[in-house]
């Protein structure tokens, strides 16, 4: 290894990098990569690396962002047609872009040099390329004119866009199940959902595809496919990340973007690459104190954890979820952790009115907007059953109606700052439920079918949506038949740095990276 590279950019040790809960196999490969480039990289070799190690191994030049491309297409077409978590691939834009930086000399700069990544196909922009929203009605939509400003400072940072992953019709539910483009499967058991929204990111990520996702979570959707597919979610204090150019919020501040991945290291390295004010945005998050892989080597010290049981919808938590929480509880109290029963002080018709409300309203702008470019209303044949249900029961939502969900969405937030002021963390499972079979939660089907299986899906995670508080899912259990269980840590509004902390010496203590679905039927 090439002394110059024994500090990252962020000014860590190898050993600090080790200490963190690095990938170590991925971390032992790169001095086997001079070897390896000759034959192309082994797709043994991709997968032992997180996005970490992949852009250290690119800037030190053991390895190249084309070879990293191309183990990451080998990977993509072995596996993506049973788990179909990728609905579009863009190698010509990705290879245009190795190209220009190439010719710059930019291609082994930046904290993600040569990071393969990939999009979710929802309100993100990649110039040049289409968004279908997961719907038929806006699968022929004309390519964008430009890329979303967190995409371009991935980008900047040096990450290899190349295609998109599939979602429900408009991120509507917590499967990711659609007319346009098929069920997305589970690569714990392919029968099974992977989730949603961000249900094709999440199966990419637990596939072996890539290591780190693009994702968004507007209810629980980076959060909930992280738990179903064994991976971390963070969703990102309210407007931590941009949502611009054009738009500075989505659903009210309540949808946010950031990542899924397999290490809580690439999860903080993602995070400092596009967090940070939106140029035009009212908005935005006090940066941070210091960068947040350098929080992955601070000890969080005693935290006062109160511990949440019962979600917001009051489902019963399936044996296996209540089971991890008490193993998450103990392995809390052996880390010195102090940890207090509580009850969430919020009104869940208040939140859930107050949330659908407001989808409502974005889906149905939206819809319009499209229906005036092509000149006609849309039809059942271009959108899901309960896409048009919740289409139709918005047209009654009032201007007033919208004021005063606003209004619950600030009362809400107001309210959770206060259980921060007692706790540090709040603990709870993501859902109530294990993932379920392709199909209960699809939006093609009757609203009372729908209504019933979706109940225990996201009791617990709206809450932070609204109320704007950081989230993280993190794959501290299995059931007995081998599905991933997600146990879900939330912290004040812009308190990502103690959820990473905390989720570094979870990984340390008890590591899931060595956990690998096996695309099993």
């Amino acid at each position: 290894m090439h002394t110059h590279q024994d500090k990252t950019d962020n000014g860590w040790s190898r050993r600090d990098v080790l200490k963190a809960g690095a990938v170590s196999a991925g971390v032992g490969l790169l001095g086997r990569f001079a070897d390896a480039r000759a034959a192309g990289l082994g797709d043994t070799d991709y997968q032992a690396m997180d996005a970490w190690a992949m852009s250290q191994a690119v800037r030190s030049g053991e390895l190249s962002p084309q070879d990293l491309l191309a183990a990451a297409l080998a990977r993509c077409h072995a596996v993506n047609p049973r788990v179909n978590a990728v609905n579009m691939l863009h190698e010509a834009y990705a290879h245009a872009l190795m190209a220009q930086r190439r010719n710059d000399g930019t291609d082994k700069q930046g904290t993600l040099a040569g990071v393969p990544l990939l999009l979710k196909d929802l309100n993100t922009n990649l110039q040049g390329t289409i968004t279908s929203n997961g719907c038929r009605f806006f699968k022929d939509a004309p390519p964008a004119t430009y890329t979303s400003t967190l995409i371009t400072r991935y980008q900047n940072a040096g990450a290899v866009p190349f295609g998109k992953t599939a979602c429900p019709e408009f991120g509507l539910t917590t499967t990711t199940e659609s007319l346009a483009w098929g069920q997305t499967h589970n690569p714990w058991n392919l029968a099974m959902s992977a989730g949603g929204s961000s249900g094709g990111a999440a199966a990419a990520v637990a596939a072996g595809i890539v290591p780190v996702a693009h994702a968004t979570d507007g209810g629980g959707s980076i959060r909930i496919p992280a738990a179903y597919c064994g991976v971390v979610g963070l969703k990102p204090s309210r407007y931590r990340t941009p949502s611009g150019p054009v738009h500075f919020e989505g659903w009210f501040g309540a949808s946010v973007a950031n990542v899924v991945s397999r290490s809580v290291r690439d999860t903080a390295l993602f995070l400092d690459a596009g967090q940070g004010h939106d140029a035009g945005s009212a908005y935005w998050c006090p940066p941070p104190v210091r960068p947040y892989v350098q929080e992955l080597l601070r000890d969080p010290g005693k935290l006062r954890v109160g511990v949440v049981r019962q979600s917001l919808t009051g489902a019963p938590l399936d044996p296996a979820i209540a089971a991890t929480l008490e193993r998450t509880l103990k392995q809390l109290s052996a880390l010195g952790h102090e940890l207090e029963e509580m009850t969430l002080n919020v009104d869940p018709r208040e939140l859930f009115g107050a949330h659908g409300k407001v989808i409502g309203t974005a889906l149905r702008t939206l819809i319009h907007d499209r229906e005036q470019v092509l000149g006609r209303a849309a039809t059942a044949q271009d959108l899901e059953k309960i896409t048009l249900v919740n289409l139709e029961r918005a047209q009654g939502i009032s201007g007033e109606d919208l004021y005063r969900a606003r209004a619950s969405f600030e009362r809400i937030g107001a309210t959770m700052e206060q259980h921060f002021q007692r706790f540090d963390v709040i603990l709870s499972p993501v859902t109530g439920s294990l993932t379920p079979k392709l199909g209960l939660l699809s939006l093609d089907q009757p609203w009372d079918s729908y209504a019933h299986q979706a109940m225990g899906s996201a009791g617990f995670t709206v809450v932070a949506n609204v109320s704007g508080q950081p989230a993280i899912s993190l794959p501290l259990g299995q059931s007995d038949d081998g599905l991933p269980v997600g146990m879900m840590f939330t912290a004040r509004l812009g308190g990502e740095d103690v959820l990473l902390r905390l989720a570094s010496q979870l990984e340390q203590a008890h590591p899931w990276a060595g956990r690998r679905a096996t695309l099993s039927a």
